[in-house]
C-alpha cells in the first residue's frame, strides 16, 4: 500500500490593508509562485488577520473608552483597559483568564482574547475576528472560482493554543467547500476494532500543515494552497463545533463551577 501524500506551498502577497480584494491578492500569488496557479481540488488556506484586515476589522485602541468593567478585569488580569474594553465588546461570555489574557467564549468557541491579535496589526490598532468566517470562506471561494474557473475549498484559519500543551498550532475557524470533520466511527482499527467515538479534524490539521509555511511574524505569507489531499470538494459550509457541555475540558470545568458561563449583560 503506498501512503497518501500532498504538498503545501505559500503564498506571498503584498501587505494586505482594508477594502483589499484578498481574492485577487491570492489569485496573482498562486500564478506567480511555486503552485504556478489553482487547480481544482486545491484547498486555499487563509489567516484570519489577513481577512479580517481586509474586512476593516482593524480598531485603534486610542479611540476606546474603557468601561468600569474593563477597569477592573485589567487591573485583575494586568492588561490595557482598552483592550479589555474591546475583548468584552466581541466576547459572548468571560470565563476567566490569566495575566496578559482573558479566557472568553465566542461563536461557540473558546478562545484567548476573543481572538483579537495585535500582531500583524498597524501600531496602536488590534485585528478583530472576521465577523462571520464561515461566510467570509465562501466569499473568498466564490471569488477564486468565478475568476479562476477552478473548483477549491478555502479554510480560514488562527493560531491557538491547547489544554496544558506548550505553543501554538493552526485551528480552522472557518470552512467553505470541505467537510471540517470527518466521521470515523464504524471503521476497524489494526486489530479489527470498531472505532466507536473517532472523528478527524481535518481542517484543523489542515490548518497546522499550513501555518508550517505561512508563519507568525513578518513574513508576509497569509496564505498557503494544500494540493493532492484528497479531500471531497463540494457544499460543505462551516466549522463544526459542539456545546461547552459535550467539550471534556469545558464541561470539567462546568461540573465544579456550573454558573462558569453566564453571559456578558453587555452589547456587543
Amino acid at each position: 500500500m503506498t501512503a497518501p501524500s500532498f504538498s503545501v506551498y505559500g503564498l506571498a502577497t503584498p501587505l494586505i490593508r482594508p477594502g483589499d480584494d484578498i481574492a485577487a491578492h491570492l489569485i496573482l500569488a498562486a500564478e506567480d509562485q511555486g503552485c504556478r496557479g489553482f487547480e481544482d481540488g486545491d484547498i486555499v488556506v487563509i489567516a484570519e488577520s489577513a481577512v479580517a484586515t481586509a474586512e476593516g476589522r482593524v480598531t485603534k485602541l486610542a479611540d476606546i473608552e474603557p468601561s468600569a468593567e474593563a477597569l477592573r478585569l485589567a487591573e485583575d488580569y494586568r492588561m490595557d483597559p482598552r483592550l479589555v474594553e474591546v475583548v468584552l465588546r466581541e466576547s459572548d461570555r468571560i470565563v476567566g483568564g490569566i495575566p496578559g489574557f482573558l479566557l472568553s467564549m465566542k461563536n461557540g468557541t473558546l478562545l484567548p482574547n476573543a481572538g483579537i491579535d495585535a500582531s500583524n496589526a498597524p501600531p496602536g490598532s488590534v485585528v478583530l475576528l472576521p465577523i462571520n468566517p464561515d461566510a467570509s470562506a465562501a466569499r473568498i471561494r466564490a471569488a477564486i472560482t468565478d475568476r479562476s474557473g477552478v473548483d477549491i475549498a478555502v479554510i480560514i484559519v488562527d493560531s491557538r493554543t491547547h489544554a496544558m500543551r506548550l505553543g501554538c498550532s493552526g485551528v480552522a475557524i472557518g470552512c467553505s467547500g470541505v467537510p471540517s470533520v470527518i466521521d470515523e466511527r464504524g471503521k476497524t482499527d489494526l486489530f479489527g476494532r470498531k472505532l466507536e467515538v473517532t472523528k478527524r479534524a481535518v481542517a484543523d490539521c489542515i490548518a497546522s500543515a499550513a501555518e508550517l509555511v505561512m508563519g507568525e511574524a513578518g513574513e508576509c505569507v497569509p496564505a498557503a494552497v494544500v494540493r493532492g489531499i484528497g479531500l471531497p470538494i463540494g457544499d460543505y459550509q462551516g466549522v463544526a463545533t459542539i456545546d461547552a457541555s459535550e467539550c471534556l475540558f469545558m464541561g470539567a470545568a462546568l461540573h465544579t463551577n456550573p454558573t462558569l458561563l453566564v453571559k456578558n449583560n453587555r452589547e456587543s
